[in-house]
């Protein structure tokens, strides 16, 4: 019966089942972190290598926003204007966990320990048009003819 109240001198907290209660250390305790509780490794965002021609659009244009969030996700784009702003300040950040990501696009560069960040951005490649649900494609196409 889930409504009766217990038998007389026994409470309701000694009725519950057990459950474990150290399940996060206390703070200043030793032993292993969960990964995402660990630092991540900070770096120092620097511009593009001699300049930054392949670039089209600048990283605030609207078509960054629309398109390349479309294909790479929102994540990776707030962390490329996040680079590019620390490289404008010269300041370091941590280091996104979509830095792969943005360097298998082209839209920045990591090497030596250093993270080379574009002012802008090129089109999008056809193979990533392709990808794209159909209205966003027709929407594309009309913005960029």
């Amino acid at each position: 019966m889930s409504g009766s109240l217990p038998a007389p001198g026994i409470s309701r907290r000694d009725v519950r089942p057990p459950f474990a209660t150290g399940s996060a250390p206390l703070p200043g305790a030793e032993g292993p972190l969960r990964p995402t509780a660990i630092r991540r490794a900070t770096v120092a965002p620097k511009p593009w290598p001699g300049g930054d021609s392949a670039g089209h659009y600048p990283l605030h244009h609207p078509y960054v926003r629309r398109f390349w969030t479309a294909v790479l996700g929102p994540g990776a784009v707030a962390a490329l204007l996040r680079l590019a702003a620390a490289a404008q300040r010269g300041t370091e950040v941590p280091r996104p966990v979509q830095v792969d990501v943005l360097a298998r696009e082209g839209l920045l560069l990591e090497s030596d320990g250093y993270v080379f960040v574009r002012s802008g951005v090129p089109g999008l490649a056809p193979h990533h048009i392709r990808r794209m649900p159909p209205a966003l494609r027709t929407e594309h196409a009309r913005l960029t003819s």
